[in-house]
């Protein structure tokens, strides 16, 4: 923060002039990966950033790539084989936390409903009230789409929301559903949900098991996909948290450069 100042009762804080979102990158990459290795320093810079927040009893509630950005957004053209097109490869991963128009204080009123929705937490969408455990899972949907170039949870409906995270990480806790106010989703301990339906086939097409998505079953990948599980944990108790996933083996290349060959001196957190 370099200032701020009251604009007619709305605070305005003043920030480093930043380049583009992770997002707007992606989108002009056409949506191509980002390559394992700056998916780490990226992942190890926003979990940092938003466990600092949670010492200091705030949860972001709207973390999404669009809130990342790039500190500079220059980049190099390579071409990528498999899609037999330029690909544009961010020389510098160091990237900046923003948006905290709608962070709130452990002790604030907390809204019913927070997040956009592609990295909505269950809880929130089950009304089973919500913490700092909500951006894990925020975080564990942006580092999902930084992988595979498309995000996890496309629908703008709760239930079918509820049918992909069914599809993709087992059925919601039987405990979540009996305190859930949203009895509506749910018939006899069970999702309302009907595969067979248009709704139902879609789902079942376009959602697979969280480890259908690895791209390689090289040892990275599966730490990432083991520290994605972790962060997509249903119960908010049993999710990961931050300082935890900071020192899972996923970051163990940031810790000890060495032991990574295909390390990009942009990704040194030790300069």
């Amino acid at each position: 923060m370099l200032d701020w100042f009251d604009y007619y009762g709305h605070v305005c804080i003043c920030f480093e002039l930043l380049s583009l979102s992770t997002f707007d990158f992606l989108k002009a990459n056409n949506f191509l990966p980002y390559p394992i290795s700056q998916i780490r320093h990226m992942a190890h810079q926003i979990c940092h950033a938003v466990s600092f927040l949670h010492d200091n009893k705030l949860t972001h509630t709207d973390l999404k790539p669009e809130n990342i950005l790039f500190v500079n957004s220059d980049y190099s053209l390579t071409y990528n084989t498999d899609k037999k097109c330029n690909e544009r490869r961010i020389k510098d991963t160091t990237v900046r936390l923003v948006d905290f128009g709608s962070a709130t204080f452990n002790h604030e009123h907390h809204s019913a409903i927070i997040s956009t929705r592609h990295y909505r937490a269950p809880e929130v969408i089950l009304e089973l009230g919500w913490s700092h455990p909500c951006d894990v899972w925020s975080i564990g949907c942006i580092l999902f789409e930084y992988y595979k170039g498309f995000t996890l949870f496309q629908t703008h409906d709760n239930k079918q929301h509820l049918a992909m995270m069914e599809r993709i990480q087992g059925p919601v806790p039987q405990r979540m559903i009996q305190n859930s106010r949203k009895q509506k989703y749910f018939h006899c301990g069970r999702l309302d949900w009907n595969e067979c339906s248009k709704a139902g086939r879609h789902v079942k097409a376009k959602c697979k098991p969280l480890r259908k998505y690895l791209l390689s079953h090289g040892r990275e990948h599966h730490q990432l996909f083991d520290l994605l599980e972790k962060m997509l944990e249903y119960e908010p108790s049993k999710r990961i948290c931050l300082p935890s996933a900071l020192h899972h083996p996923f970051f163990l290349p940031l810790v000890h450069p060495e032991r990574n060959q295909v390390w990009r001196n942009s990704c040194d957190m030790s300069r």
